[in-house]
């Protein structure tokens, strides 16, 4: 969380599923606004099932990489999992251009 608001700075309002860890997190900057002396403070907004739709999403990645044996350097998973979320992307039509075929589309985003 600390290194996203260094690199974003702070936001005005964070939508999170019901989880109780994240919740105490906001909390606590929230009363380090305060004690700092900042006026506003982060709006936290928490809906049940928020990460539903991000999970149906990514089964199939979990599809696909359970098989493995697991991947032994980070930049290869990263790497791979780039390549399938791509490939998904495209076959589900997140990406397409008009007339173009999927194998085009990819080829053109890896080279």
């Amino acid at each position: 969380m600390t290194i996203t608001i260094n690199n974003n700075g702070f936001p005005d309002k964070v939508v999170m599923d019901k989880s109780g860890a994240n919740y105490a997190g906001l909390a606590n900057i929230n009363l380090l606004l305060i004690l700092a002396g900042f006026a506003t403070m982060i709006d936290i907004c928490q809906v049940k099932y928020l990460n539903n739709i991000i999970e149906q999403d990514h089964r199939f990645i979990k599809k696909i990489t359970k098989p493995m044996m697991g991947f032994k350097a980070f930049h290869s998973a990263q790497a791979t999992i780039a390549g399938i979320e791509t490939a998904h992307m495209i076959r589900k039509g997140q990406l397409s251009e008009e007339n173009i075929p999927a194998y085009k589309q990819f080829m053109a985003l890896a080279g």
